[in-house]
Formats: structure tokens, C-alpha cells, sequence
């Protein structure tokens, strides 16, 4: 076995592991049945929704109906529940008005009502709810500063909740008095409910005040009603001990730690040593590739922190500054960042790749760097430093050949990363 064929092999296991297939069923053993006379209303939005509807149909032999909305393109078909797709990572009309319709089957519920929410990573932008006297034209303008400002997805959701009908437990809120039961997949670094999609069915102890600050740190221009608004406090969130949220119960099926712990288990069957450093790094990301690639060089010569042959596994969500125009996503900068600074280092194979299949602008899930990247770069006649610069990576690995393309994978744990140092036993 080569070392891309290992490299997507721990990938797909990392995957297989999120799979709503396998986590989302024995969880509805938590799921209470209506009380006589009860509905059961299914709800959701994120990239894993629709999987995790189909898996909710084929386990729940009860009546049931609902309404989640995916990312174009991450649909599945369903029986009772309805597939919506919007658009990610800026909303759009369809979104808004799924959110719309997600508020309305949850109005005037009893407490003899249940309901389900179905809730993992990219719901914030497919629940495009504005609050009262909020625009979608804003949300997406503020939106889209948001996302090439570096800020990071707590912030960038930080901000949005405040901006939204739905989100920071606005959603709970308004299926009181029913139940309402969360299973959710997250996304984020540290796996917060309050940020996983914004957290539509959570208290937000968060405040108007702390998104104002967002804004004003990454210079993010806000109208001045609106920052007037925020400043009075008029668009806060439920908080912790409302009322309204005493019914909703949250729980956490799927995460990148389950994701990092199945691609470990897979290294080991292939005869490599895994090292996990953690679910949840962050930082701009050529500069966490700058970082990732001085470990891998350490394990390289000094067998430190873990000997050859071996793999450096780690999640979490890098954050890009976007100045140039060019094509990519977090992980293909990264990687660009690690080719870069590995130098042709020999020995040294990478992965990184967003969970869900998409990596920012474009329909590749991340790539591949090898020992000879960059010199194939540089006979290809492309500019590697040019490119990073122009936050064109997509460019660099298309050039090579070097794009993972794996289409939708109807999950989202968040990025995966593997570098691998020294050959697999028996690879070629």
C-alpha cells in the first residue's frame, strides 16, 4: 500500500465513524413518544441533517413528520421527513425560507408534542431566520466579512445568533411547552452546543455586547441602527434558566474526537503508530501548517514525539484571512503552508481535508502533499509563495493533481488532517 492509498484510508474511517447511519440509532432510545394525542415533529439544518432524517426514518417505527434543510447538494431522499437544500456558507432566499417554515410547524405546540432536532455543522447559515427589522441581504453582507475576516466559528456564530429568529435556543423557545430533543453532530473545536450550528435549542451565554465586539475587532462595518439595536440589547438570546429551554435536552452524537480515536484505530491495523494532538486546534492556517510540519520534521530525524513509522492525527477548524482572490479552503492553505515548510523534507506524506466533503470555494474535499510537492510545483512553473499569498491553493494541487475530490459526505466532524512520516510495513 502507497502512502496516499493509507493516507485515505484513515480518511474513510474517520468518516465511517461520523457516519448518521451509525451514530444517530441508538440514540432515539433517549426520544420519549408523543403524549395522547401528540405529534412528533422532526426538525434540523446542517450539512449531516438529511443522512441523519434517514436514519431517524429507518429506526423510528412511530408517526412522525418534519422539515430539515441541508447544503445543496447533501440531500437524501426520505418518506415523512422533508429534504430542503439552501446554500452554505452564505444563506439565501431557500434557506430563509425553510427557517420560516421550520418556526411555523413548531408554533403552538402542547406538551404532549415531541420534538426532535436534527442539528450538525453549517446550520447557521441554512437556518437564515433574520431577527425582526434584520435583512437577508445584511446577514449575508455581514456574513460573508465575517468569513474572510479570520475570526473564528465560535465568534462568527457569536455574532449570527445575535442576528437570527432561530438560533442561541431561539428555537426551543418557540416549540415550548413542547419536549425537544437534540442530537447533534459537531463541528467545532471543544464541541460546544451553544456553537454547533449556532445552537438553535441551547442557551446562549453570550450577549449583544461581546457580537458588537466581534464586529468592531475584525473592523466589520454594521448599520447604525442595526449596532444601535445590539447596543440596547434588543436582539438578545435566550439565556441560561429561561423557562422556555427547561424541556430541551441535548445530545452529542458524533465529534471529531470519535473521527481522530477511528483513524488511530485504523493506523494500527495498517502497522503505523498514531499520534492524536488534539480535536480541536485552531489558528490561521498556513501557520498551523508551519507547526504541523515541524513536528512531523522532530518525528523524522529525532523519533519525537513518536518514531517512524508513525502518524500526526489532528481536527479542530484553522481560520483563513482572505486578501487575495484566488480559489481554496482552509485545508488546501494549510497544506500549501506544510509544503512550503517541510521543504521536500523526505519521507513525509499529508492529508487534510474538510469532514463533509467540500472545502471551501471549490468541490474538492482537501489534497495530498508528498516529499517531491514542491519540486513538481516549482518544474510545473507554479509559484508556490505567489500562490499562498493570493489564498490560491486550489490552484497549486489542482496543478499537481493532488486534489482529494470524495463529493458530499452527508457528515461534517470538521477537518481531518493525517501526516505521515516513514512507510507503511509492506507499502510500496
Amino acid at each position: 500500500m502507497n502512502p496516499r492509498e493509507g493516507l485515505r484510508r484513515l480518511f474513510d474511517a474517520a468518516i465511517a465513524a461520523a457516519d448518521p447511519a451509525v451514530c444517530v440509532p441508538a440514540a432515539l432510545a433517549e426520544l420519549d413518544p408523543p403524549g395522547p394525542g401528540g405529534r412528533l415533529i422532526v426538525v434540523g439544518a446542517g450539512k449531516a441533517s438529511a443522512a441523519m432524517a434517514r436514519a431517524v426514518e429507518t429506526h423510528w417505527a412511530g408517526p412522525l413528520e418534519g422539515l430539515v434543510v441541508t447544503r445543496y447538494g447533501h440531500g437524501v431522499p426520505c418518506d415523512r421527513i422533508e429534504i430542503v437544500e439552501a446554500a452554505h456558507p452564505v444563506p439565501d432566499a431557500a434557506g430563509e425560507a425553510a427557517a420560516a417554515r421550520i418556526l411555523g410547524n413548531i408554533s403552538g405546540l402542547t406538551a404532549t408534542d415531541r420534538v426532535l432536532a436534527l442539528i450538525s455543522g453549517g446550520g447557521s447559515a441554512l437556518l437564515a431566520a433574520p431577527a425582526a427589522g434584520v435583512s437577508l441581504a445584511e446577514k449575508r453582507a455581514l456574513t460573508a466579512a465575517l468569513l474572510r475576516s479570520g475570526a473564528s466559528i465560535g465568534e462568527i456564530n457569536g455574532v449570527r445568533k445575535h442576528l437570527s429568529a432561530i438560533k442561541g435556543g431561539r428555537l426551543a423557545a418557540a416549540a415550548w411547552p413542547a419536549p425537544v430533543l437534540t442530537l447533534a453532530i459537531s463541528d467545532v473545536p471543544g464541541d460546544d452546543p451553544a456553537v454547533i450550528a449556532s445552537g438553535p435549542t441551547v442557551a446562549d451565554p453570550g450577549t449583544s455586547a461581546e457580537a458588537l465586539g466581534v464586529l468592531d475587532f475584525y473592523g466589520i462595518p454594521l448599520p447604525d441602527t442595526l449596532r444601535a439595536r445590539l447596543r440596547r440589547g434588543e436582539l438578545e438570546t435566550p439565556k441560561p434558566g429561561d423557562a422556555r429551554l427547561a424541556g430541551a435536552t441535548f445530545r452529542l452524537v458524533a465529534s471529531p474526537r470519535q473521527m481522530l480515536e477511528a483513524a488511530a484505530a485504523e493506523a494500527r491495523r495498517l502497522g503505523v503508530t498514531p499520534l492524536i494532538l488534539g480535536d480541536a486546534l485552531e489558528g490561521e492556517a498556513r501557520e498551523v501548517g508551519k507547526v504541523l510540519a515541524g513536528m512531523a520534521r522532530s518525528c523524522a530525524r529525532h523519533g519525537f514525539p513518536a518514531q517512524a513509522p508513525c502518524v500526526l492525527l489532528s481536527g479542530g477548524e484553522t481560520t483563513v484571512t482572505v486578501r487575495g482572490q484566488g480559489k481554496g479552503g482552509r485545508n488546501t492553505e494549510l497544506l500549501l503552508g506544510l509544503m512550503l515548510a517541510l521543504d521536500g523534507a523526505p519521507g513525509i506524506h499529508a492529508l487534510a481535508a474538510d469532514s463533509d466533503g467540500i472545502d471551501g470555494s471549490e468541490d474538492n474535499a482537501g489534497a495530498f502533499v508528498a516529499p517531491d510537492s514542491l519540486a513538481r510545483a516549482r518544474a510545473a512553473g507554479l509559484d508556490v509563495r505567489a500562490l499562498l499569498a493570493a489564498n490560491d491553493a486550489w490552484t497549486c494541487f489542482a496543478g499537481l493533481g493532488d486534489l482529494l475530490v470524495t463529493g458530499p459526505t452527508r457528515t461534517n466532524v470538521n477537518d481531518f488532517r493525517a501526516i505521515l512520516i516513514g512507510e507503511i510495513p509492506g507499502s510500496f
